[in-house]
């Protein structure tokens, strides 16, 4: 997607599918696939045009590990010990097949608030490799739901203490949006995985479940009885999360603002009713988020609206400020 952030007016966008076996950003195969999806998508999948070879990527929340952690101020100048001390205490990966990067979020008088990201070397490099095999400049990298959570806060009250919640096709992802994004989760339960859900415990065809899921969904009907039970167990994997990530987050930081809202997004979250449902569990109010609003797509025909969550964060990502991207 091509924004002008002046006018907020969309001049292109596109999309294309992927084979996530052979995507799986590890192996070499995996590039040259990337690289060919990506000469295909800019030649023949863009509604209106991409105006520069200059691109932001953005990367699988669930493949990359960010935490947020407190330092004394007198301390400043030994960040970077301080952020690859983080990085083998509490990343499940080797520091050096890792690429870390940090931020200061917050100042105190005693103290700073540093925010850290680190992502797979290998994953980054195949994406680099494959950007560069299309002619294209990567400005910035950084995980989905960041680029999320920067049209959330031009939209939805994003700038309120949040809970997003991204529900993909095989995964949810889950953050703690506070200015910046301070946490991250995830479960390996997604929109898919409601689906197959349905289709067991119902005895009907995936096709048929997917209807039940988008159509009916948790509202009331004749079906809501049948369909809630077949997908309250998937459900309560990922409100167990959510609650495991705002419990980390306010055991960790007792002082900061109180969470106020959850925001669902994600082509997963296609679920009428789940909001409700959100709400209920987790005592606090749910909703889907739809910051389509704040976009200007002038003459250009907009995309379908099963389209749109997975634009999110291409929108987001479109939204970057030079003064964002960082050295």
């Amino acid at each position: 997607m091509s924004i002008d952030k002046t006018r907020m007016l969309v001049h292109g966008y596109g999309s294309i599918n992927l084979d996530s076996q052979q995507n799986d950003g590890n192996s070499n195969d995996n590039v040259e696939y990337l690289a060919q999806n990506i000469k295909e998508l800019l030649k023949n999948n863009i509604v209106g045009q991409i105006d520069s070879n200059r691109v932001a990527i953005g990367i699988p929340t669930s493949r990359t590990f960010s935490r947020t952690f407190t330092l004394p101020m007198k301390e400043e100048a030994n960040i970077i010990s301080a952020v690859n001390l983080e990085v083998e205490q509490y990343i499940p990966a080797p520091l050096d097949s890792l690429y870390v990067d940090y931020r200061i979020i917050n100042r105190s008088k005693d103290e700073l608030s540093v925010l850290m990201c680190a992502a797979p070397k290998k994953m980054i490099d195949n994406m680099l490799d494959a950007a560069q095999r299309c002619g294209l400049e990567v400005a910035a990298i950084e995980p989905n739901v960041n680029a999320i959570s920067r049209l959330l806060k031009k939209t939805e009250e994003g700038m309120l203490p949040t809970v997003i919640v991204d529900i993909g096709t095989s995964a949810t992802d889950i953050a703690i949006l506070d200015s910046d994004i301070r946490v991250t989760g995830g479960s390996n339960v997604g929109g898919y995985t409601l689906t197959l859900n349905l289709a067991k415990k119902m005895n009907v065809p995936i096709e048929t479940a997917h209807q039940f899921k988008v159509l009916n969904g948790l509202n009331p009907g004749p079906r809501q009885a049948r369909i809630t039970g077949a997908l309250q167990p998937s459900l309560h994997k990922m409100t167990n999360e959510i609650k495991r990530v705002m419990r980390y987050y306010t055991d960790r930081f007792p002082d900061e603002r109180k969470i106020e809202q959850i925001l669902i997004v994600g082509g997963g979250g296609n679920v009428p009713g789940i909001g409700e449902f959100f709400t209920n569990e987790l005592l606090m109010p749910a909703r889907v988020a739809s910051p389509w609003q704040l976009l200007n797509f002038g003459n250009l025909e907009q995309p379908a609206k099963q389209l749109r969550s997975q634009l999110s964060p291409v929108a987001g990502l479109a939204l970057i400020r030079q003064e964002d991207i960082y050295d």
